[in-house]
């Protein structure tokens, strides 16, 4: 098997931690988009340029914007189309005055140089994105294989406590470097983990290996020293096949060093089961 252009290459990574991002498995990116589990499986490996409209539609998935990816698509495509060649020797040109070849020629300067900017750029942000999503793979067997929590933004969280309420710990970025308070798995073979994020001051549950209907549910108590932590209570259920083959996680809460956090699952078919940690002080 012939392996891919370097160009595609970089595509590939970043679309692979889009992918991580999402936390969808192959299956759950073709019944989410227009593109059939190979295709997708092509297109994360660098062995098939995937279209512009795939580029996008796993951006949007990832609640990630469009940009980074479709400089590196422009890229890729432009090496494969041979679009990206040398000139043609020189006197095969039409001839030009002076002023109009040195004006191509610091045209052609520019963008080289963007491109350059581009690819430098979206190396750091890949690498970085690997890395964090290494510390971040279950170490269980039988989970989703590409579920990732997504990497820590360059510009940090976009939300910290009472903010953060309700709200996802992926499109926050409150995802990328959580610690585990606690694991559990139940009856029906359902894994559960309690997550908390220091630098957003929040909590949430996740869960893999479920079944429809499966429904989780978690809350915060206490905390601060004070107990005053109200405790609402966040939930997630299993809608769909998509939702059953990917990690599925809550609405985050607040929570503070010393607060109670506590998850309970409610199987279709079972009884609930409960678990809880404590925020270390």
């Amino acid at each position: 098997m012939t392996a891919p252009s370097p160009e595609r290459a970089r595509l590939a990574a970043a679309l692979r931690e889009l992918k991580c991002r999402t936390g969808l498995s192959l299956a759950g990116l073709a019944a989410k988009t227009a593109f059939s589990k190979s295709s997708w499986d092509r297109y994360l490996n660098g062995r098939t340029l995937p279209p512009r409209d795939a580029v996008q539609e796993l951006c949007r998935l990832a609640g990630e914007p469009e940009g980074r990816c479709l400089a590196l698509w422009e890229i890729a495509e432009s090496e494969g189309s041979g679009r990206a060649a040398a000139q043609p020797p020189e006197e095969a040109a039409p001839v030009e005055d002076d002023r109009r070849r040195g004006s191509a020629d610091q045209s052609s300067v520019h963008r080289r140089a963007t491109l350059v900017a581009v690819l430098a750029s979206v190396s750091a942000v890949v690498v970085g994105g690997v890395a964090a999503a290494a510390l971040l793979l279950p170490d269980r067997g039988g989970e989703p294989g590409a579920a990732l929590s997504p990497p820590p933004s360059v510009a940090g969280p976009r939300c910290r406590g009472e903010v953060c309420e309700g709200k996802s710990p992926m499109r926050m970025k409150c995802a990328g470097a959580p610690l585990t308070l606690a694991s559990y798995r139940t009856a029906t073979g359902a894994s559960l983990e309690l997550r908390y994020s220091q630098e957003c001051g929040t909590s949430w549950a996740r869960m893999w290996g479920t079944r429809i209907g499966d429904r989780l549910e978690m809350s915060a108590t206490g905390g601060a020293g004070d107990g005053t932590r109200s405790g609402r209570v966040r939930s997630v259920e299993i809608r769909n096949g998509v939702d059953a083959d990917s990690y599925v996680y809550t609405p985050m809460t607040a929570a503070d060093p010393g607060s109670v956090v506590r998850a309970c699952f409610d199987p279709v078919a079972g009884g609930e089961e409960c678990f809880d940690s404590r925020v270390a002080r």
